[in-house]
């Protein structure tokens, strides 16, 4: 086992079929990297998305963007946790000595990039886009004369935006990031075309489409990874994402006004209390944590909240930070080869009980408040409407889709919506489906899915008035 074939300096457009073993050489590589994504217009777009409250003008509450800087900080602290925990030995023996910058760098820049593929208004936006081709596509297909494989149909139907995460990072943006630094992004290993298995974590969603599978194959063969697993750099990952918006989601939901803290710290205690009877572990164990972080809050009369969750990350993040780079080493082997087929908090442990805590409180006083409710059904109408529009542009056969291009079309409304469209959404369908004719009808669908769930919830908002709504 040696960490070091996990890190390569290869990229999918690269004239260079050797990585370089100097620690040196591949740093600047993956520096590079960072650069690339720092740069990139998809995560600039994250400013403008939802984490749990849609269309939300108070700049304190996060947005994607926020989410995913502190989800990069987590990663950050895992990772360098697991460094100081791993013995000068053990580093050697799992040739990770002279890797902790690399291996910190990929893992910020994975957190930095797993929310790329997420549609506007989060996940009831890809609930909604999943319902609509589900609802939809077979009579679109009937219209357009085409017949779907049930592949294809099944891959269609399934958006999710982790998937979409690797599409945008590489068909549609062509970051040309290292096989290395998408794999880390590879949250889950199953392609959309495939039904969900039975007691598969690591396929219980789809990580990524048909239309990447040849990059998928090309990072396997090249990280050595088997089919099915992942790349060790997704685990923590997964378990900085779990740490970092468990807390974040309830102080969001303290910041407008939804709860106060002495009912927050009631609610958290109440919560982890059921779960520890579950889980057989002390019931009592944040009572503390809780209590100190609300004492010090009361002292503070110019920024208690801030205080109160300041003090609670401190206690209860390190907890599952610690947790997770122990659970990470004592799983080592697993996850070196990617087989390891649990997320690292979630074990029945105390950080699992903390974790499931934090989830279940926000779940049930943040996500279900009125307010987000009532923007996820707003949400769920834009983009119900603005697919209604450009579902037009599915009911044309290929010819007469093609000409759309040529200027000699007499389908006046559908040319206006195709020139809507990003160019690069266009630029990618028509790549596609020069390289793979048959498949011309997919690659359609796919465009409209990159267009919708590329915007952002303003943006959203504002196609739909300026398609729906009379000035």
């Amino acid at each position: 086992m040696d960490f070091k074939t996990k890190f390569t300096a290869i990229r999918h457009y690269s004239t260079h079929k050797q990585s370089p073993k100097e620690i040196g050489s591949l740093e600047r590589v993956f520096e590079s990297d960072r650069g690339r994504i720092l740069n990139s217009a998809a995560v600039r777009r994250l400013q403008q998305k939802t984490q749990v409250f849609p269309l939300e003008r108070n700049a304190a509450v996060r947005s994607r963007l926020t989410h995913s800087i502190e989800v990069m900080q987590v990663g950050r602290y895992i990772t360098r946790t697991i460094f100081d925990l791993l013995s000068s030995k053990q580093k050697d023996e799992f040739g990770l000595t002279g890797l902790e910058r690399i291996f910190e760098t990929v893992v910020e820049m994975s957190c930095l990039l797993h929310d790329v593929g997420n549609p506007p208004f989060g996940h009831f936006g890809e609930d909604t886009i999943q319902e609509w081709f589900s609802d939809n596509i077979d009579n679109l297909a009937q219209k357009a004369q085409v017949t779907l494989s049930e592949s294809q149909r099944r891959d269609i139907c399934h958006f999710e935006g982790n998937a979409q995460a690797i599409r945008i990072i590489h068909s549609l943006q062509q970051l040309n990031l290292t096989f290395t630094q998408i794999a880390g992004v590879l949250k889950y290993t199953r392609v959309a075309s495939e039904p969900k298995p039975a007691d598969n974590y690591l396929a219980k969603k789809p990580g990524y489409y048909l239309s990447e599978t040849s990059l998928i194959n090309d990072i396997q063969t090249q990280l050595d990874i088997q089919p099915g697993c992942r790349h060790p750099v997704a685990y923590i990952m997964e378990a900085a994402d779990d740490i970092a918006y468990c807390i974040a989601d309830i102080e969001d939901a303290v910041d407008k006004g939804i709860m106060s803290l002495p009912v927050v710290s009631e609610k958290l205690k109440q919560h982890y209390r059921k779960i520890a009877v579950e889980f057989s572990i002390d019931a009592d164990v944040i009572d503390e944590h809780i209590d100190r972080a609300l004492l010090k809050a009361q002292k503070n009369k110019i920024v208690a909240s801030s205080t109160y969750f300041i003090s609670l990350r401190v206690g209860l993040q390190t907890l599952m930070v610690t947790h997770a780079a122990n659970r990470f080493i004592d799983n080592i082997q697993a996850c070196y080869h990617g087989n390891f087929n649990e997320a690292l908090l979630e074990d029945k442990s105390l950080a699992h009980a903390v974790s499931k805590t934090l989830k279940e409180v926000a779940l049930e006083y943040a996500f279900s408040h009125p307010e987000v409710e009532n923007s996820e059904l707003q949400g769920h109408h834009i983009i119900s409407s603005l697919l209604n529009k450009y579902a037009r542009l599915l009911t044309l056969t290929e010819e007469k889709f093609a000409t759309l291009f040529d200027g000699k079309t007499s389908h006046a409304v559908e040319k206006r919506l195709l020139n809507k469209l990003a160019k690069k959404h266009v630029n990618a369908y028509k790549l596609a489906s020069a390289a793979h004719p048959e498949h011309e009808f997919y690659y359609r669908c796919r465009m409209i899915q990159d267009n919708i769930s590329g915007m952002t919830d303003d943006f959203a908002y504002d196609e739909y008035r300026a398609l729906y709504v009379a000035n």
